[in-house]
């Protein structure tokens, strides 16, 4: 075969890869598993950091807070709020009161 000749057959295979990888990528934001931030979602991860092959910082948001968490070891803990939770009003109803 002529060299010239595999450059249509090149530029097709390539754009059926780039193809199929948009298709896959649609396929996932509507079933939810983008990464991105769907509105009226209350919790999302907005960054991991891997400290060991086991264990890993994530910082996530709730609500309005953000909340520093180490995850993966023996035990997984809160290491800190790195924005306090707001304070709710006495009587206010809390997350398991919604109606």
């Amino acid at each position: 075969m002529d060299a010239l000749s595999t450059v249509p057959l090149a530029i097709a295979a390539l754009a059926a890869t780039i193809g199929a990888i948009l298709l896959a990528a649609a396929i996932a934001r509507r079933s939810g598993l983008a990464a991105a931030a769907r509105p009226g979602r209350r919790l999302a991860v907005i960054e991991t950091v891997a400290l060991d092959p086991r264990r890993r910082l994530v910082l996530a948001r709730i609500d309005q807070a953000e909340a520093l968490l180490l995850v993966g070891g023996e035990s997984d803990q809160v290491v800190g709020w790195v924005t306090p939770p707001r304070a709710q009003p006495p009587g206010a109803a809390t997350t398991g009161d919604r109606a």
